[in-house]
């Protein structure tokens, strides 16, 4: 959906002295299924998922949705079969978000980049409240030579997509992600970030539905260094992705 995000993972973590591989055998984590109450389905993608990482040392996904799935719920698949529950927890335990991995697992300082304008940070459900990601990725954004946070009352507030959410309950989602994109708009930032691609999307639609002149990009692309200007790749929304 957005290739640059995974380039300025990649980026990040072999500055920081990683070896990376992206395995071909990898697939979506399963989330859809399980959040529907497919849990045969959900088992299946989790047990291709499990086997295609068990030989490396740790898993980094630049999303909290899917880190909150490997980390959380992939053990509570499989309650029943201990063999491939000591599996996922091996996975479980070894898996984490890409901006608190580099903070609080490596504890790395970045390289300087420059972004000369000002930022409001949206902090997703799972990455906040399942993953406890809250002051890593400001204090990294906080060191971006030119940029200014500023923060949004309802930062930590839900952006109304929530997955099949937004498909269930159209009505409910648009409702709230007008309420959160109202709040962006109030901080008058020039770029909205997040660490979440399923909120970043939803709210980049709405903003540019509503004619809002704003960029909206994950947090890895800033701090790797691709932001806006002639050479960036397109803001999330632009309907270049």
């Amino acid at each position: 959906m957005r290739p640059s995000v995974g380039f300025a993972a990649v980026k990040l973590l072999e500055q920081a002295g990683c070896r990376i591989s992206v395995p071909e055998t990898q697939t979506c984590c399963g989330q859809p299924a399980f959040n529907s109450g497919d849990s045969g389905n959900a088992g299946t993608i989790a047990r291709s998922m499990i086997a295609t990482f068990e030989p490396f040392d740790y898993v980094v996904v630049p999303s909290g949705s899917c880190g909150g799935m490997i980390s959380h719920h992939y053990p509570t698949l499989f309650a029943d079969d201990p063999a491939w529950q000591d599996r996922a927890q091996a996975l479980a335990d070894k898996t984490h978000e890409l901006v608190f991995f580099l903070s609080s697992v490596l504890g790395v300082d970045l390289p300087a980049v420059d972004c000369a304008a000002m930022a409001t940070y949206h902090d997703s459900c799972s990455g906040l409240r399942e993953l406890g990601i809250k002051e890593q990725p400001r204090a990294y954004l906080n060191k971006v030579n030119g940029l200014t946070l500023v923060e949004g009352d309802l930062a930590e507030t839900c952006c109304g997509f929530g997955g099949l959410f937004c498909v269930k309950y159209p009505d409910i989602s648009e409702r709230m992600v007008d309420k959160k994109t109202d709040d962006i708009l109030a901080t008058g930032a020039d770029i909205l970030l997040a660490g979440d691609l399923g909120c970043l999307m939803n709210m980049a639609g709405r903003l540019k539905r509503r004619g809002a002149d704003i960029e909206v990009r994950h947090v890895a692309e800033v701090l790797a260094g691709i932001t806006a200007g002639p050479d960036a790749a397109p803001g999330i929304g632009d309907g270049e992705d």
